[in-house]
């Protein structure tokens, strides 16, 4: 088994954990159900979160999930060995950005939180069904189409804050509830759902390689960081169609 069978675009997927998981002396490996359970109890950790900074909002808490929370996933990019502590850990922080930014929506835009998280929740639902019976297979030329999508997708966001903060100027197409502004957030949101397949082909190929235990939390980890992405593009889209009313 060379490297590339167990290689893709996860952050997470370090050369520490490939090296691991050729090891063949490893006993104690992950399962899908493992997965599956340390995904839910992530889940659990970030609702609690959540619902306690959408009731006590704060922008403490803004800044500290949202810096916090991308601390820990650097982290646990060079470290995953710690996924143990550092997935509910990151569930932790997401969930206080997550349960504030869901309150600063809410402000502004009555009932946009409940149809943001149904919508996410169908999403996750639908791209599982699409994944279990292969309406879309994950190939190695899928695998890469998201992979460079989702890369330039991070630059022209970094750009755009740095832009933003640094120079003054807001990139309209990110911020605009234009036909442009529109599209462009549909566009993301079909990338984070794209994004789910990787997350539910991490799981199978864990387990089919033999991943260290750990890796159950560092996938579970994985699929939160998407599932939040998504959630909050999906904030933002909904947003932009509630302004053109």
């Amino acid at each position: 088994m060379s490297n590339s069978n167990f290689n893709n675009s996860n952050p997470f997927i370090s050369d520490s954990l490939i090296d691991q998981t050729l090891d063949q002396s490893i006993n104690d490996k992950m399962t899908i159900n493992g997965a599956i359970s340390k995904t839910f109890i992530l889940f659990g950790i970030l609702l609690v979160a959540a619902l306690f900074s959408y009731l006590v909002p704060n922008n403490i808490f803004l800044f500290t999930g949202l810096i916090g929370g991308l601390v820990t996933v650097i982290v646990a990019r060079f470290k995953p060995q710690w996924a143990n502590w550092l997935a509910p850990t990151y569930a932790f922080l997401e969930g206080l950005f997550v349960g504030t930014i869901s309150f600063i929506y809410a402000s502004q835009f009555h009932g946009i939180v409940f149809q943001a998280v149904t919508l996410t929740l169908a999403v996750l639902f639908f791209m599982l069904m699409a994944y279990k019976y292969q309406w879309i297979k994950v190939t190695e030329k899928l695998r890469s189409m998201i992979v460079a999508s989702t890369a330039a997708i991070a630059t022209f966001y970094i750009i755009s804050i740095i832009a933003n903060y640094g120079f003054g100027f807001q990139m309209p197409m990110i911020h605009s509830n234009g036909w442009l502004g529109i599209g462009f957030s549909l566009f993301v949101v079909g990338l984070a759902s794209m994004n789910l397949l990787l997350d539910f082909d991490n799981f199978e190929k864990g387990e089919q390689y033999g991943a260290p235990k750990y890796a159950e939390w560092l996938f579970g980890m994985s699929i939160m960081v998407t599932l939040v992405w998504l959630y909050i593009e999906i904030l933002r889209l909904l947003s932009k169609l509630s302004s053109r009313d």
